[in-house]
């Protein structure tokens, strides 16, 4: 295996080089001709010894005579294999032993760090003061160092952090497990800078970010993050508390969710089909690569169910999406997803790199192929033109072929999983956009001097304590009554400079983004998704449409049952 794919990489770029080599000439200097490529031998058949051969002198060549000595060749061997595999998809890629390492760490649902959310702060005139601490995570090193909201990071093991952008600072704080990392912050309540010596561990990284109650009997499972090792285990702990609690109704988010682990997305939507009910079927070459996966629960869930999804769900969400959709067992609403119906196997290779080559093709169980077109070669238009950035459906109909869910109900192929019921997300003009980015600086700073009690207006919005966790966010939480949001509107014209018209405008934006971080530095980084859902149209909907998904499912069951019972 690992002589053919050295091969492949040789191939392309012997074919590379003679593309550059003819398509330019080159006047040598020194001698005043035109240099130009020799023809190449005729009827010369080509062998993996002679590729090698080749391969070998054209790097000797580069090496030697190109302009610049210094080259990385890591980075060069790299554009190459992309290059030659996305000849074949968009989907089969080349991560070199870094890379590598990252992958296998995001399949391990955690990274190595202290465990904290960090946020930049900008003045009035854009330029970063220095990046802060966010909030913490349960457990974590920098939870149990006591590291709070509004600390802001001067050093990081004898650094300076101060006007770095807060991805540069992460990586600074982010290291082996068992490193030392020295911090030096300086606390937002009295100024004063205090070291802190963290040792750096694992930091779970959950595939389920937030599960909760939404409305009473009402369950809400974001599962918006990847399918890992953990998921099927977080998501079966989430189902036992919410139903603890008294769920009726389930919704399940899958937006954003770019896939993962085929294995987990099959392991979830086994609890809710029954034993024998096709999951998926996967159609590929090599052995084990191909065959129908059926369910093998004897005891299904039977809880009303809606998912959600957008444009960026993708691969096993959409494969857990089209096996219930197809099964009649949820109601799917949103957006169209992605479209990636391809499955990609890793390969290792030698010095700690790995080829991600695709395999098979899979299907919904009604013999729906997922995947989109990608026969225009162009990796940029599949990925914006093609992708997140497409334009809507024209007749609001796939171009695939047609098929059925269990009911009869039509369904297409060949663009993703089409929503039951469409729901496009809120979007705003771009100008519009721009001026509320304006306004997160002047949020971000008038909240940490809430929070710590510098307002004096607004003493009781004071958070002195430790991060509450797992908390369900209630109305009476840090409400924006019109005392607050006064006050931050002198604050943020005073200091920012920011219109009066421009903050009266964008009232419930601040709203919203004010109460985002107070809820950040009481109960975390994780409970405070819970405000932007209380904002969010689609969530509203799926909401809304619970009532037809507990239909749609008596409807399904029923059938089930006439079948079963012929």
């Amino acid at each position: 295996m690992k002589r053919i794919l050295r091969f492949y990489f040789a191939l392309f770029l012997i074919i590379a080089l003679n593309q550059s080599f003819l398509s330019q000439t080159a006047k040598n200097p020194s001698i005043g001709k035109e240099v130009t490529a020799s023809e190449p031998t005729k009827n010369s058949a080509v062998t993996i010894e002679k590729v090698e051969t080749d391969i070998a002198e054209a790097l000797t060549i580069i090496q030697e005579k190109y302009v610049n000595k210094n080259l990385d060749y890591n980075e060069l061997f790299k554009v190459a294999i992309d290059s030659m595999l996305h000849t074949l998809d968009p989907h089969s890629n080349y991560l070199d032993a870094k890379e590598f390492e990252q992958f296998r760490t995001e399949q391990q649902s955690q990274y190595f760090g202290i465990g904290a959310t960090i946020g930049d702060l900008r003045d009035s005139s854009g330029k970063v003061i220095a990046t802060y601490i966010k909030s913490t995570f349960e457990g974590s090193p920098a939870n149990r160092a006591g590291l709070r909201y509004g600390d802001k990071i001067i050093e990081v093991n004898g650094v300076s952090m101060l006007g770095k952008p807060f991805p540069e600072v992460r990586s600074h704080l982010r290291g082996p497990r068992g490193t030392v990392a020295k911090i030096v912050i300086e606390r937002h309540d009295t100024g004063k800078r205090e070291t802190v010596e963290i040792i750096r561990d694992a930091v779970p990284q959950p595939s389920i970010p937030e599960a909760y109650m939404i409305r009473p009997g009402i369950g809400y499972i974001a599962m918006t993050v990847g399918f890992n090792q953990t998921t099927y285990n977080e998501f079966q702990k989430a189902m036992a508390e919410l139903k603890s609690q008294g769920m009726e109704y389930l919704i399940l988010d899958l937006r954003n969710n770019g896939g993962g682990l085929v294995n987990q997305a099959y392991r979830i939507a086994s609890t809710f089909l029954a034993r024998g009910q096709t999951v998926f079927t996967q159609k590929g070459r090599l052995e084990n690569s191909y065959g129908t996966f059926p369910s093998d629960n004897p005891n299904p869930d039977k809880t009303p169910m809606v998912v959600l999804v957008n444009r960026n769900t993708a691969s096993a969400s959409e494969i857990l999406a089209g096996a219930l959709q197809d099964h009649d067992r949820a109601l799917i609403v949103g957006e169209d997803t992605f479209g990636k119906g391809l499955v990609q196997n890793p390969f290792l290779l030698d010095y700690g790199s790995m080829l991600l080559l695709t395999i098979a093709k899979y299907q919904t169980p009604s013999g729906r192929l997922i995947q989109r077109d990608y026969s225009n070669g162009s990796l940029y238009d599949y990925y914006t033109n093609g992708g997140s950035l497409r334009e809507e459906r024209q007749n609001n109909k796939q171009k695939g072929e047609e098929s059925k869910t269990d009911l009869g109900r039509k369904v297409y192929g060949g663009g993703g999983i089409q929503p039951d019921i469409v729901v496009k997300p809120e979007s705003i003009p771009a100008e519009r956009a721009r001026q509320q980015a304006k306004l997160l600086d002047p949020i971000f700073a008038f909240a940490m001097d809430v929070v710590y009690g510098k307002v004096p207006s607004l003493e009781s919005y004071r958070v002195n304590r430790p991060i509450i966790f797992n908390h369900v966010l209630k109305p009476s939480d840090f409400p924006i009554t019109e005392s607050v949001f006064q006050a931050f509107k002198n604050f943020a014209m005073e200091k920012y400079k920011i219109p009066a018209n421009l903050i009266d405008q964008e009232r419930e934006f601040i709203a919203r983004n004010l109460r985002i971080e107070f809820v950040t530095a009481a109960y975390g980084s994780m409970t405070s998704f819970q405000v932007s859902n209380e904002y969010d149209e689609q969530l509203k909907q799926a909401i809304e449409a619970l009532p037809k998904a507990k239909e749609l499912l008596a409807s399904s069951l029923q059938k089930r049952e006439a079948f079963t019972n012929r």
